[in-house]
């Protein structure tokens, strides 16, 4: 259980000064339609009746702007509301994705906003769907405020007023993929009376530890360039780059922006997959394990998020959900397997399995401790201690240990590498670290990575040295959680241990394939750079040479989840 405090609380006045800027013009925004007039307007079109720009007054009498899709041939029926809420412009709507995404053309119509459902979809099937522009976005009235203080307050006043319409029936689901998957974790756990079901498709739910600092290292990509696309405002936005920049350990920034995930407690089908290490992953697995929902349902797969959401398998499961909790028809949801994983064997060989809890009652977590002199995994400890340096600032540095399966194993669930390290030449180091898979003949095998890429790893961890101080309450053997409270720098010729958390992953090993692991000082998966949509981290402290110690009684090792057969 998290015992941080609930995002519903107050945040003390004056704890923290939160970093505004002016918002620039919206109607300057690149890579975007032009942005319609503020106007109300509404028409059909497709099988459409669409109402643009309908205001949406708040508690404190700040409007803003929603888009409503109603089915043109029953606009009255007493519709359910599926609400899209993100600030990236509701006018923002396309039939299509970046051909790498894997989204097909007939998967999304022309009146889709980004990571948002498709009315064109929802709407003859007796939907409603609302896109939002959140307070101070592009048009919307007020300063935006990047999810924690407020946004919650003005969903939950959106979800409301929009339940009250003479066509709804009174039901109001969510779904969306990444900022429209949090938000639906803030504003459940607020409790408005007429959000009636949950559909979070991958998003975060810890901003320090999955979206700003990793293992306490700043991530200097995805950052800036998300913060960057919440700056079109005809008031002022949250600064969030800036604000990561000023808050490098978990303050009371950080706890305005935490989430009271116990206190959701309705309906919830929510989807993760393994591709997104760094973002998505970890978080929407743990707001799943934390809900108080009786009904909850996760999936995780091993696809590019966007392609799975927009799936039409994926779609038609969603229906049966939504039609069983927004429209009260029985679709026998409630037979469906709690958690359904994907267990991989390469980016495109998957097998989709049902299981009753996560993480799997039946794990048995072994120890692989690292040989130094072979560069390898052994099952047994190394009797001898040694140790192996690396240039954590060149790209050809880094330090791999191989394990080689003498029969199927599958690996699911969280893993953990302990090192012993040492730095000469600093008081802090930066480890990077990736679980990769290897084929029989020693060749790489890839995975789907983020939304994109095909060549991913395993798995992913990092963790600075100075922040290697645990939070003793939420650790497990399995999962160390820490703190990020302090920094502990080294002393010269210091070696201390390390617990680095590497995010969660499933994977079948055939016998003769190999796990690897890779430590590094800098961002192992670097072939997009400088413009990836996966995490970067420039912000470092390495200097000289990492050590790694092991043997002896520096029990360096890798403890991994082995999954017997069911």
């Amino acid at each position: 259980m998290d015992r941080r405090k609930p995002q519903g609380a107050s945040q003390p006045a004056g704890r923290f000064e939160l970093i505004m800027r002016q918002g620039v013009d919206p109607s300057t925004a690149p890579n975007k339609p032009p942005l319609p007039p503020r106007d109300y307007v509404s028409w059909e079109e497709e099988g459409l009746l669409i109402e643009r720009n309908v205001e949406v007054p708040m508690r404190d009498g700040v409007r803003i702007l929603v888009d409503i899709y109603r089915p043109a041939s029953a606009p009255d029926a007493d519709l359910p509301v599926i609400l899209g809420w993100s600030p990236y412009g509701k006018h923002g709507l396309s039939g299509s994705l970046w051909p790498p995404s894997g989204v097909q053309d007939g998967w999304m119509s022309r009146f889709t906003a980004f990571e948002a459902p498709d009315p064109l979809f929802w709407c003859p099937r007796g939907y409603a769907v609302v896109f939002a522009d959140p307070r101070g976005a592009w048009l919307s009235e007020g300063d935006l405020r990047h999810n924690g203080i407020g946004e919650g307050k003005d969903c939950y006043d959106c979800i409301e007023f929009l339940a009250a319409l003479p066509w709804s029936n009174g039901k109001v689901g969510m779904t969306g993929v990444s900022y429209l998957a949090a938000i639906q974790y803030l504003v459940a756990s607020l409790k408005p009376p007429h959000l009636a079901a949950l559909n979070p498709w991958e998003g975060f739910s810890d901003w320090y530890r999955e979206f700003a600092y990793h293992g306490g290292i700043r991530e200097t990509g995805f950052v800036p360039r998300g913060s960057d696309n919440l700056r079109f405002s005809l008031g002022r936005t949250e600064d969030t780059a800036a604000n990561v920049r000023a808050h490098p350990l978990y303050d009371e920034y950080w706890q305005s922006k935490e989430i009271d995930l116990c206190a959701i407690d309705i309906p919830a089908y929510v989807v993760a997959s393994w591709s997104d290490q760094g973002l998505h992953t970890r978080g929407t697995i743990e707001a799943w394990r934390q809900m108080a929902s009786p009904d909850k349902w996760l999936t995780i797969h091993g696809d590019k998020k966007w392609a799975n959401y927009y799936r039409p398998e994926s779609r038609l499961r969603l229906a049966d959900f939504f039609d069983q909790f927004l429209k009260g028809k029985d679709r026998g949801v409630q037979s469906w397997p709690r958690v359904s994983i994907e267990v991989r064997e390469s980016a495109h060989q998957r097998s989709m399995r049902s299981e009753r809890e996560w993480p799997l009652a039946r794990t048995e977590y072994r120890p692989l401790y690292l040989d130094v002199t072979q560069n390898s995994l052994r099952e047994q400890p190394v009797p001898e201690a040694a140790s192996i340096a690396y240039d954590p600032c060149d790209t050809a540095g880094e330090a791999l240990f191989d394990f080689r399966f003498d029969q199927d194993t599958e690996l699911t669930g969280y893993s953990k590498l302990k090192l012993w390290v040492e730095t000469s030449g600093a008081d802090d180091l930066d480890s990077f670290v990736a679980l990769q898979k290897l084929d029989v003949a020693g060749r790489p095998v890839g995975f789907h990575f983020y939304a994109f890429y095909d060549n991913g790893p395993v798995a992913l961890g990092w963790l600075r040295a100075s922040h290697r101080e645990l939070d003793e309450e939420r650790s497990t053997p399995w999962q160390p959680v820490h703190s990020h409270l302090r920094e502990q720098r080294l002393r010269p010729g210091e070696i201390v241990p390390v617990e680095i958390e590497i995010w969660p992953s499933s994977t079948l090993f055939r016998a003769g394939e190999s796990l690897r692991v890779v430590v590094k000082g800098m961002d192992i998966y670097r072939d997009a750079l400088p413009n990836l949509p996966y995490a970067r981290h420039e912000d470092l402290r390495n200097k000289g040479r990492h050590l790694i110690h092991a043997g002896g009684s520096y029990d360096s090792h890798l403890l991994v989840p082995v999954v017997p057969p069911a």
